[in-house]
């Protein structure tokens, strides 16, 4: 200023001096990024829809439901009967913890893919959660986003569920022989050292407990 130039920066006005003038910045940003992320949301909406629906689904999949799925889904009923637990949600929570991706896949992603992937992520989380979301204005827009479309989402997964239960059960021969086949299509797909060296470097660092 003293030389008569004055400096601009793309950065919110708060974070300059003048309070007044900054919330009104501060709020048409806001603004500007909902609205981008509102338009983004109605592009990608039908593919949000039909993943969901091609997830929850027992026949809307484009293949069979694999095997895995109904005799794990059996396998935590059969412990829920034997431990006495009889607590719905608790059989449901257990049945989509089993979904977790990150426990699956060891797969590289880039900051903005991951950043996008999350809102889906978040989505998914709160279809297949059987707690009642209290969303207000200080909320995340990852989850305001998609407030009005998880009833419908989770109605998609407590019917997937009742469907999987009513599936005619998975005998232990059927399941080995897929798990064999499975392993004979994808037997050079993996790096066996790699995976058990992820083994060790876990059972290394808790191997008293274990």
């Amino acid at each position: 200023l003293e030389s008569g130039v004055k400096v601009w920066h793309l950065v919110k006005n708060h974070d300059h001096g003048d309070q007044k003038e900054g919330d009104r910045g501060s709020k048409m940003v806001s603004e500007i990024y909902l609205t981008r992320l509102l338009a983004t949301k109605g592009t990608l909406q039908k593919f949000v829809d039909d993943l969901f629906e091609t997830l929850f689904s027992t026949v809307h999949r484009g293949s069979a439901l694999p095997l895995a799925i109904k005799y794990m889904f059996d396998f935590l009923d059969e412990q829920a009967d034997k431990h006495g637990i009889h607590d719905t949600d608790v059989r449901h929570t257990w049945k989509s913890n089993c979904k977790t991706r990150k426990s699956v896949f060891d797969i590289h992603k880039g900051s903005i893919t991951d950043a996008c992937l999350s809102v889906v992520a978040q989505t998914f989380m709160d279809s297949c959660s059987t707690s009642e979301h209290r969303l207000g204005k200080d909320s995340p827009s990852n989850k305001l986003l998609y407030a009005k479309d998880i009833p419908s989402y989770k109605s998609w997964v407590e019917r997937y569920y009742a469907d999987i239960a009513k599936l005619p059960a998975i005998s232990d021969q059927d399941m080995n022989a897929y798990l064999a086949e499975q392993s004979r299509l994808h037997s050079a797909e993996f790096n066996m050292l790699s995976a058990l060296n992820e083994i060790y470097s876990y059972i290394s660092k808790y191997s008293e407990e274990v």
